[in-house]
């Protein structure tokens, strides 16, 4: 009976760091959030301080990743988690490593507007970097809650919002050229632009990433690099 006791204890002790660990990445997906939200709006509103602001901030992130990595190395040094387990911690050891290179994306769109700050702004406020950086802060904010409730469904949704990213990032860079061969004074302005909606674009890829490690964590099944050719069956 003492040894029954002794089992239960431990498995609701371990059931209660797996918990914690959900908890800690979802609290690190939110300050991603925040951050990114903020880079954005430093690029549209022209606020020098504020991209500066969330390019120093970037180092809040990788604190947290360092934090969750090694309570993820305790847990399989003490817990020896097998199946289910096991495959949530490594989906969370890959999860917080796509998170941290969103806030050092997002660190660089901070940079960047600080520096499109000082310079001639267009009539249209960046309207098609502020559509796309939407949109790419829209997938992080789904990503995370399909973590959230381990939504297999909404991933697949999610993975096709990338291709629409892709297809955001393409037409930016298109115009960017027109305007570098109409004009070129705004070089440095509109390589600036490209820079940041590259960002962007790379955040987007992070994002279907962790959707790929929500499914191996529900499923078991590594779908990395197999959709599209799915896709063209």
């Amino acid at each position: 009976m003492q040894t029954t006791d002794l089992t239960g204890h431990i498995s609701k002790r371990f059931n209660k760091d797996l918990d914690n660990l959900r908890n800690s990445v979802l609290a690190m997906g939110g300050l991603v959030e925040t951050q990114l939200a903020d880079a954005i709006s430093s690029v549209v509103s022209g606020d020098s301080e504020l991209g500066l602001r969330v390019a120093k901030d970037d180092y809040k992130v990788n604190k947290l990743e360092v934090s969750i990595d090694e309570e993820c190395g305790r847990i399989l040094a003490t817990r020896a988690p097998a199946a289910s387990d096991l495959r949530l911690i490594v989906a969370v050891i890959k999860t917080i490593t796509d998170l941290e290179r969103i806030g050092d994306e997002s660190e660089k769109i901070g940079y960047l507007a600080s520096k499109l700050a000082g310079m001639d702004r267009p009539t249209d406020s960046y309207i098609e970097l502020k559509n796309l950086g939407h949109h790419v802060l829209q997938m992080v904010r789904d990503t995370m809650n399909a973590f959230a409730r381990l939504d297999i469904e909404a991933c697949k949704s999610i993975m096709l919002e990338d291709d629409r990213v892709d297809d955001e990032y393409d037409a930016i860079t298109r115009q960017c050229i027109t305007f570098m061969m109409e004009d070129p004074h705004s070089v440095q302005r509109v390589m600036n632009v490209t820079w940041a909606a590259r960002a962007l674009e790379r955040i987007g890829d992070h994002a279907k990433n962790i959707c790929e490690y929500v499914v191996y964590m529900v499923e078991g099944r590594d779908i990395r690099h197999t959709r599209h050719a799915k896709d063209k069956q």
